[in-house]
């Protein structure tokens, strides 16, 4: 289930100098924040908590999944070039997972390790709030990836549709609308966090079994469903 060609083709595709410099840049902001944070207010478990829920998880990281997520196959599809990678005798279960698998790696490297460092830059991983927020970005980049995988599959448009998901769904209307949270993948990954952080220092609206059940359908069901659909686009391109 994974393809050394072409995992070495999607991290070459995702780390180009243009998505490099995006992808480099959020986790460097959120480090300046946090240094600035640190500068100014101190030691505070609480303030810790809230940036990095607010920033980290909650911008950073959905936004990290987009570009991964969509970047792995999204441009392949939108140029054409995925007819020469789908002319090769790879299973096509086999693209699929592989391209998860870099997008996923990608996603952590550049948002859960970030998360950890301006956790300790905060307060010291006080409360095991640096390490509850690592977590929960782990977790999210999981789902975020496939999520914005099968979106790169479906649609010219997946980078539009992942940010509408990631920034007005999940941000606004899951701060609005109770009923939203439950289907926000940053509320699932916050149910491990809270589970992980001193008491009252994270606050999830969606139960630790529920979230997990969710976190694995979403993850499961998206990668499943992206690899129908490229095997549709085989039938259509040998048609």
């Amino acid at each position: 289930m994974y393809n050394p060609t072409v995992a070495r083709l999607t991290y070459r595709a995702l780390l180009g100098r243009r998505r490099a410099l995006i992808l480099c840049a959020l986790p460097a902001l959120l480090i300046v924040i946090s240094l600035a944070v640190r500068a100014f207010t101190g030691l505070d478990d609480k303030i810790a908590a809230d940036f990095l829920g607010g920033f980290a998880l909650a911008t950073m990281v959905p936004l990290i999944g987009v570009i991964a997520g969509t970047g792995a196959i999204g441009p392949e599809i939108d140029d054409g070039s995925i007819v020469y990678l789908l002319s090769k005798p790879v299973k096509r279960p086999t693209i699929i997972m592989t391209k998860l698998i870099v997008a996923i790696g990608i996603t952590m490297a550049f948002s859960a390790i970030p998360t950890l460092i301006a956790g300790f830059i905060l307060n010291g991983n006080g409360q095991q709030i640096a390490v509850a927020y690592m977590v929960a970005a782990l977790v999210a980049s999981i789902a975020y990836s496939s999520l914005f995988l099968l979106l790169g599959t479906v649609s010219r448009h997946a980078v539009v549709f992942g940010l509408v998901y990631a920034l007005i769904w999940e941000s606004l209307f899951g701060s609005l609308v109770s009923g939203a949270k439950t289907l926000s993948v940053q509320q699932w990954a916050l149910a491990l966090a809270e589970k992980v952080a001193g008491e009252g220092y994270v606050d999830a609206t969606v139960g630790l079994p529920t979230a997990v059940t969710l976190l694995v359908v979403v993850t499961v069901g998206a990668a499943l469903f992206a690899g129908q659909k490229l095997r549709r686009l085989t039938l259509a391109g040998e048609e």
